[in-house]
């Protein structure tokens, strides 16, 4: 009996195998080696090229108040010397050696649930590739020197985000809608964090986060899946796990749900012109997948120059700009509304877009068509986007820390199967009716010019 059971067994795991890589693109390969590092691979012979990245669950969700900008500063300290390469002249050597070139940021991204690392180069020098990105993940020496001439490049980028009278306007929006956990949304960091940095504190973080089972190692371009997988087992197989889920041991805290409306003003002398920021806590790829489909149905069909919402703010003239995004996380996904209303018409504008708000449950918003048409172009745009595995590679990699690769795989098939009870069921869970946040940046002069001193008297 038990053998019968083992063969029942054996036979159903080989059958869940084979779905999950039949919802693969043929193209595809997707594995785990035995030290927990996923390994995806796409086959792409149409250039001579090949894009190696290297993509971590770590980022803003994962820092505290001591540790807030310390994912972008590691990322940054990535492309520094290691154990292999020890200082920054070899690493730049080795760098032209393989003609792979940096950009202005270096070859990486921080964002809320992800960092990612990346290069391309000639697809002959794969292996070589392969143990360059080998040594930058496995053995950084983080070094006093390079530390401290890295920290105010990181705080730099800081300093030029805040030069945007819109920056303020966000940060103020995003301390109400995440409270004492905003750092966790906050990939931008702190000032003095950033600035304080030391190597001490970029092994904390390697330690934590850095290691196989926590990571995936996707390669694109002119390759072979078996060539690609026996160089990968023999580069990165003595990686050792850590044994844990660095998610499980240092779990994400909850965000608390908002509980009642929450209005601001930011005021900056740059502003030339008013904007306003309003936002919900939405749905996330743990808890309630079927709605994030409809979130970004409904925002494209909100964003088209066609839709009602478009025609009554911006071509009737109470705004300049209208925009409604979903952004797809793991944790708590932002709805957010920005509106640059016309500055002789916020009031006006802002009536008009409480209006629309309370009509988007309604059966009759949108058309067939525009539901239709919302989906297509979709779907159109994400097959565009697959057409360069070299930056389409990024995309993968996001999914993957937000969603899973299967997600991503069966993506545009979900959004054709979104209706408009879907859509409706969406606005009324997250929206209609549901707290919110929202603020407006005005400059000094304006609000004089205005009277503007409280949020809600836009909204009367």
């Amino acid at each position: 009996m038990k053998k019968v059971f083992s063969i029942i067994a054996a036979l159903l795991l080989w059958g869940m195998t084979a779905l999950a890589q039949k919802q693969l693109p043929a193209n595809w390969y997707f594995t785990t080696l035995d030290n927990g590092l996923q390994l995806l691979v796409i086959e792409d012979n149409s250039v001579p090229l090949v894009t190696i990245e290297i993509a971590v669950h770590n980022g803003a969700f994962t820092e505290d108040s001591n540790y807030n900008g310390l994912s972008h500063l590691y990322e940054h300290m990535f492309f520094k010397a290691n154990k292999d390469i020890p200082s920054q002249e070899a690493y730049l050597a080795r760098l032209s050696e393989l003609g792979i070139t940096l950009g202005p940021s270096a070859n990486g991204t921080t964002g809320d649930e992800r960092v990612n690392y990346f290069i391309t180069l000639n697809s002959s020098k794969l292996e070589d590739g392969l143990r360059f990105m080998n040594s930058a993940i496995r053995y950084p020496l983080f070094l006093p020197e390079e530390m401290k001439k890295e920290n105010p490049v990181v705080d730099g980028e800081f300093q030029r985000a805040e030069s945007n009278p819109a920056f303020s306007l966000f940060q103020d929006f995003n301390k109400r809608m995440w409270g004492d956990l905003v750092t966790r949304k906050n990939g931008i960091g702190i000032h003095d964090v950033i600035l304080s940095a030391t190597p001490e504190k970029m092994r904390t973080i390697q330690g934590k986060y850095y290691w196989p089972n926590n990571s995936v190692l996707a390669i694109a371009g002119d390759v072979k899946r078996a060539d690609v997988e026996t160089k990968v087992k023999a580069i990165y197989g003595d990686w050792k796990s850590s044994g844990f889920d660095p998610i499980e041991k240092w779990p994400i805290p909850e965000f608390k749900p908002l509980t009642q409306n929450q209005t601001f003003i930011t005021l900056s002398p740059n502003a030339r012109i008013p904007m306003v920021l309003m936002g919900w806590h939405g749905p996330d790829t743990r808890n309630d997948v079927k709605a994030t489909y409809a979130a970004d149905v409904f925002s494209f069909i909100l964003s088209q120059s066609s839709s009602k919402f478009q025609q009554e703010l911006v071509d009737s003239g109470l705004a300049y700009q209208v925009n409604v995004g979903y952004q797809t996380c793991k944790y708590v996904g932002p709805i957010q509304l920005f509106v640059v209303p016309n500055p002789t018409r916020i009031k006006e504008c802002m009536k008009k877009v409480q209006e629309h708000i309370s009509q988007w449950n309604k059966d009759n918003y949108f058309t067939d068509e525009q539901l239709e048409t919302a989906k297509n172009q979709l779907a159109i745009s994400e097959e565009y986007d697959r057409e360069s595995s070299s930056s389409y590679i990024h995309t993968v990699t996001f999914w993957w820390a937000s969603a899973s690769v299967d997600y991503y795989t069966t993506y545009i098939d979900n959004l054709k199967k979104v209706t408009r009870q879907d859509i409706k069921d969406y606005v009324n869970k997250y929206i209609t009716g549901k707290p919110m946040v929202a603020g407006v940046l005005l400059s000094p002069d304006l609000q004089k010019m205005t009277g503007i001193t409280d949020f809600n008297q836009i909204m009367q």
